[in-house]
């Protein structure tokens, strides 16, 4: 969420109810980085954390969260990898409970590694990355997809998800041209799946809110609406 998503970032959110706050996204390995220098020239100020480095960051960022008494949530990181190893060695972090594959973002520079949304575009390769993140992860999987992409057959995707094995579906149902997500599509996945699907995309309030979770989400995820460091309505309503 526009380089935000850090450790005192999702640190500040907790006491609004949040039972799971997300880390990221990443990138995780030498290819993504490079393409993610390139996006940084951009003004994407999140793509600046070096491979090296990467580990420890995240080692931080999860403390400043988990190092809270009133809090017993879950940490999960966001990532863009060429290949599973370096979301498997995240996943083995102690104080990350879910690594979520990131084959959402739509940068040229991260979909022309075939990372990302173009993961979309394989949904036998996307099977095989999750399946082989699942097995040898100490954390839970999440796979957060971009829906409505053209040329790409969600309900095929979300099977493929389903097959391997993963724990949560994180929906971003954009709508193309409209201001609000497309709930139908949620609809149709819930009819699709039982699998835990976070359902995200222009939830600005509690009504939103209720209707994603009405269509057939188990969770809701909240960006923009928190973007300022605080929320305007209460989860503890919804």
């Amino acid at each position: 969420m526009a380089g935000i998503t850090d450790g005192k970032f999702c640190r500040d959110l907790l006491t609004y109810g949040f039972d799971m706050v997300t880390l990221g996204g990443y990138n995780a390995d030498n290819a993504t980085i490079s393409a993610g220098s390139q996006i940084l020239a951009r003004g994407r100020s999140e793509f600046n954390v070096m491979e090296e480095k990467l580990i420890q960051h995240i080692e931080r960022q999860a403390l400043l969260i988990k190092d809270q008494d009133f809090w017993n949530g879950m940490v999960s990181v966001n990532l863009r990898s060429v290949t599973p190893e370096p979301i498997i060695e995240i996943s083995k972090l102690k104080n990350v409970d879910v690594v979520e594959i990131n084959a959402h973002c739509r940068q040229p520079e991260i979909t022309d590694l075939g990372c990302g949304q173009a993961l979309l575009k394989n949904p036998s390769y996307l099977e095989n990355f999750v399946r082989e993140v699942g097995k040898k992860a100490r954390s839970k999987v999440s796979v957060k997809i971009r829906a409505n992409v053209p040329g790409v057959d969600d309900l095929k995707i979300v099977k493929a998800i389903e097959n391997a094995d993963a724990d949560y579906i994180h929906v971003d149902a954009m709508k193309p041209g409209f201001d609000r997500a497309d709930y139908d599509i949620i609809k149709s996945i819930r009819n699709e799946t039982a699998l835990f699907i976070i359902g995200n995309n222009s939830i600005r309030d509690s009504e939103s809110a209720r209707k994603m979770l009405t269509c057939g989400a188990d969770g809701i995820s909240i960006a923009r609406a928190a973007i300022r460091g605080t929320l305007s309505f209460d989860l503890s309503q919804i």
